[in-house]
């Protein structure tokens, strides 16, 4: 296999971690003596960090509450503060991703975990789910100067484990993870369980779609065999 780096994303491609901020925004809510939402709804909230989830969540028409930047500030520290408490609870890994990793392993390529999560919840839930020990970098959303969809997390975490954007497969759900790869000029895969703030997969601009990490090795296999 021709890819030296395989760079995923957490949310909704490695975990199942919707329960948990739906949890952490539901409190944070309630807190501010607003209603609830459905996890259907804060599921196409989730994608571009918690600082935007927050946002959305206050700027929903059934919360309607201030969403300037000091009062997202104020409600993100809410937040931070309920999702310390249910970090990891719920979140499940999806079928096929420890096969997966560890066939990426067995064919020879490093891994990365590409995320728009704080580093202060990042750590914790691989720590918690088990999947600290297959990866040999972890890129944070506080990790660089600017998020996916810009390209720069990717970009760094090809020069952690000291290989070029060529060799790079990326693995994502939405469409953060598709611009930021097209940006970086890296191959990119697409799950279709995840979390793509409500949009359709099939509108991406992506290489393919895969069911599982595990497929997406033997995507990866089949392409550079080819």
């Amino acid at each position: 296999m021709s890819y030296r780096a395989i760079l995923i994303d957490l949310d909704g491609t490695l975990l199942d971690s919707i329960p948990d901020l739906a949890a952490a925004a539901n409190g944070m809510l309630a807190e501010l003596g607003a209603p609830t939402l459905p996890i259907e709804t804060i599921t196409t909230y989730v994608g571009k960090g918690t600082e935007n989830l927050v946002r959305r969540c206050l700027q929903d028409q059934r919360v309607n509450l201030p969403a300037n930047d000091e009062s997202v500030a104020q409600a993100l520290d809410v937040f931070n503060r309920h999702y310390h408490t249910v970090n990891g609870r719920e979140s499940r890994l999806y079928p096929g991703v420890l096969a997966g990793l560890e066939a990426f392993r067995s064919q020879g390529a490093k891994l990365a975990v590409v995320t728009n999560k704080p580093t202060e919840f990042t750590l914790p839930l691989l720590e918690h789910t088990g999947l600290s020990p297959w990866f040999d970098a972890v890129v944070c959303g506080d990790t660089c100067e600017r998020k996916k969809p810009d390209p720069m997390p990717l970009l760094h975490a090809c020069e952690l484990l000291e290989c070029s954007a060529s060799e790079a497969l990326v693995i994502g759900d939405s469409i953060n993870d598709a611009k930021a790869a097209r940006a970086a000029g890296m191959t990119v895969l697409a799950v279709p369980y995840g979390y793509n703030e409500g949009l359709d997969i099939h509108t991406l601009d992506i290489d393919g779609i895969v069911f599982g990490i595990d497929e997406a090795c033997r995507w990866a296999f089949e392409a550079t065999s080819q």
